[in-house]
This record gives C-alpha cells, sequence and structure tokens, in this order.
C-alpha cells in the first residue's frame, strides 16, 4: 500500500501517519526523517517528533538527499516525513540533485516502494498562500507540486489532513 499524507502546518498530519503505519501491524516500522538539523527550531521540531514516536516500534534512518541510494529491510512499513523537506534538501544542498530534483526524488519513491511492504509520505500543502514570492520559491513550489501529483496519481490512498480530520481525496 501507498499512502499520501497532506496537510497545513499543524494539521495533525504527523499524528495522523503514525498512527496509519502502526495500525498496518507490521513488524518492522522504519522511520525516513528528512530535516536537517540546522537551528534550535528544526531541533525542537525534531525533537517533538521523536517523543511522538516513542514506544511505537520505529527504527530511524536519515536520509537528507539521495533517497534512490536508500536500503530499507524487504517488507518493512516505512514512513517519510516529510517531502517538503527532501525536496528542499535536494534542490539547495551541496550533495542535492539541483535541477533534477523531481526525478530524483520520484526514483527515491519507486526504490522505496520495490522494497517496502507499505509506504507512507507525509507533505505539506504551501500552494493556498496568495502572496508573492522570490523566484527560488517558486520554483521550490513547482518542484514540490508536481512530486506530489506525481506521488498522488500513484498512490492507492490520499489523505488531506484538516484540524486532525483525515479527508480522503483518494481510496
Amino acid at each position: 500500500m501507498f499512502m499520501v499524507v497532506t496537510g497545513g502546518s499543524g494539521s495533525g498530519k504527523s499524528a495522523f501517519a503514525e498512527e496509519q503505519i502502526v495500525s498496518l501491524g507490521g513488524n518492522s516500522r522504519i522511520y525516513i526523517a528528512t530535516m536537517i538539523p540546522f537551528g534550535e527550531e528544526s531541533q525542537c521540531r525534531i525533537d517533538r517528533h521523536r517523543k511522538m514516536r516513542q514506544g511505537k516500534g520505529f527504527v530511524t534512518a536519515e536520509c537528507y538527499t539521495g533517497l534512490s541510494g536508500l536500503a530499507v529491510p524487504e517488507g518493512s512499513d516505512v514512513l517519510l516525513e516529510c517531502m517538503s523537506n527532501l525536496t528542499a534538501n535536494e534542490m539547495f544542498q551541496p550533495d542535492g540533485a539541483g535541477e533534477n530534483t523531481v526525478s530524483e526524488v520520484l526514483l527515491g519513491i519507486q526504490n522505496l516502494r520495490k522494497q517496502c511492504r507499505n509506504l507512507i509520505v507525509v507533505t505539506n500543502e504551501i500552494f493556498s498562500d496568495a502572496c508573492p514570492y522570490e523566484e527560488e520559491t517558486r520554483e521550490y513550489q513547482k518542484y514540490l507540486g508536481e512530486i506530489n501529483q506525481a506521488m498522488a496519481r500513484a498512490a492507492d490512498q490520499v489523505v488531506e489532513v484538516v484540524y486532525g480530520i483525515p479527508v480522503y481525496q483518494k481510496k
């Protein structure tokens, strides 16, 4: 099963995605962390997510770029958190894919799907803002939009979490 979970900041998407993985009952749960700890705010967010996962049987794999080369145990249940960070990392980190971000990330998703039993990817809904952005941010939105659309087409389920309530867009 391949599920994409989206929503705005603070929507409850992470908690929902974790509940889904745990409910699958598998023995091997892998959490792919994509946020680079680069300051106090990001470290606080990382710590909060670690506490959320505590006692749920997750093994954490940090993967900031190069998802296409990541190996996970065959038949595992994988939660990737989150596509928004991975996309930014691929675009802007020195070892990232740069202009090849979309194809590299989608190859990474294919790589995971071949290895795992279930894959849940968390992404952010960042497309509702009405304010103008700099060119670099618009390019990021374009790449993330392309990735999200491709994942949604391939996914078995697409869920938007709004105020902690899952709204199934594809089931």
